[in-house]
């Protein structure tokens, strides 16, 4: 990682009292240094919105009734209508459980929506650290989403009984075309068995159609929850925090990172992303380490990430374990809250190490 030193003046600057300084300039040459506050928070993004479910309508085409000609074909042809009357009765109850579980999934998708909308724009505007108004409406929200997570779950099980009718459609539609090879057949048979496979071969096409974009729906809505879960996530660390992280970082990782690269060993000297001095309890890093977390990703979505815990040396092997201990446990906090927004863990690597330059335990952040 290139490094130049043309902002020699800004290679610090302070976020927070607790201590929390990020030197952006160095790390990303710019005309100018980024000093957010301590009130800062992320900008609005748009707000994800569901993925659009199907909209096609399986109706069955019905059955063309037909006479029995008393052959042992014509019985055949008899059995053969009736599964597919069968199948088509089938057909028609999935396609109405079909349209009832998208009904139901639009609804708590509504309801979702509305509520996250709501705790996003009062953490826009800034609130207070754990609004229990907010804490109750996230939790409201969490229940939605398991509404919608039931509704993905009674999508798949449509799809196994889907699965089992096209299977059924198949072996039907082999079953007929079988049938016209059989021995001591009249003209009435054949023309009944030519009736029945175009019907057959119909419906043999819609349950298809329909198994496909049950599937697709299913997988999407399937990513959708997974992403809201993790959005969830980033939501709580805002109600935690008073303000607004938006989106999470997930939003600006670049599909195309390659998680085998190694991450690079950290260098003497150089210069951290973010250093958190954790001089006083409950120091509130999270604001000034998401905002530094996001502009590295906007300037290079393809980078990685080194959390560092850094100790004093202690006089005595005693004390110099101590705080080490106690800088590993503000690193893994640390940890977790990047993870909380959304930052994949494969971006992350951790480590610990000692300092006489350091007077208490901090936490340095290094971007590759």
């Amino acid at each position: 990682m290139a490094l130049k030193k043309t902002h020699a003046a800004a290679l610090c600057a302070v976020l927070l009292a607790s201590g929390c300084s990020f030197a952006e300039d160095v790390l990303f040459p710019t005309s100018g240094t980024v000093a957010p506050n301590q009130g800062m928070t992320a900008e609005a993004l748009p707000e994800a919105a569901p993925p659009s479910l199907g909209t096609g309508s399986y109706e069955p085409i019905g059955v063309t009734a037909g006479s029995p000609t008393g052959t042992f074909v014509g019985g055949k042809v008899v059995a053969l209508r009736a599964d597919l009357q069968a199948l088509q009765a089938t057909l028609a109850r999935q396609n109405q459980a079909l349209q009832q579980i998208r009904n139901e999934t639009v609804q708590d998708s509504q309801r979702y929506h509305g509520t996250v909308a709501a705790i996003n724009a009062r953490l826009q505007v800034g609130t207070t650290p754990g609004n229990p108004v907010l804490t109750q409406q996230w939790n409201a929200a969490q229940g939605e989403l398991d509404r919608i997570t039931d509704d993905v779950l009674k999508m798949n099980r449509l799809t196994n009984d889907v699965t089992a009718s096209s299977t059924m459609a198949g072996f039907l539609l082999d079953s007929v075309r079988s049938a016209r090879s059989l021995s001591g057949a009249v003209d009435e048979d054949h023309r009944q068995l030519r009736i029945l496979e175009d019907e057959t071969n119909r419906t043999v096409v819609m349950v298809e159609r329909l198994l496909s974009e049950l599937t697709s729906d299913s997988i999407r809505q399937q990513q959708y929850v997974a992403s809201e879960k993790q959005n969830l996530n980033t939501l709580a660390l805002g109600i935690k925090n008073g303000a607004l992280f938006a989106g999470g970082l997930t939003s600006r990782v670049n599909a195309s990172y390659d998680t085998a690269a190694p991450a690079r060993a950290m260098s003497a000297g150089e210069t951290p992303l973010v250093t958190i001095r954790f001089d006083k309890p409950n120091v509130n890093y999270e604001p000034a380490l998401y905002a530094a977390i996001k502009s590295a990703l906007d300037r290079r979505p393809s980078a990685t990430f080194d959390v560092v815990a850094v100790s004093p040396v202690g006089n005595t092997p005693g004390t110099q374990a101590l705080a080490a201990t106690n800088a590993k446990r503000n690193a893994d906090s640390v940890l977790r809250s990047l993870t909380n927004m959304n930052l994949p863990a494969s971006r992350v690597r951790t480590s610990s190490t000692t300092s006489p330059a350091v007077s208490g335990g901090e936490v340095q952040v290094f971007v590759r």
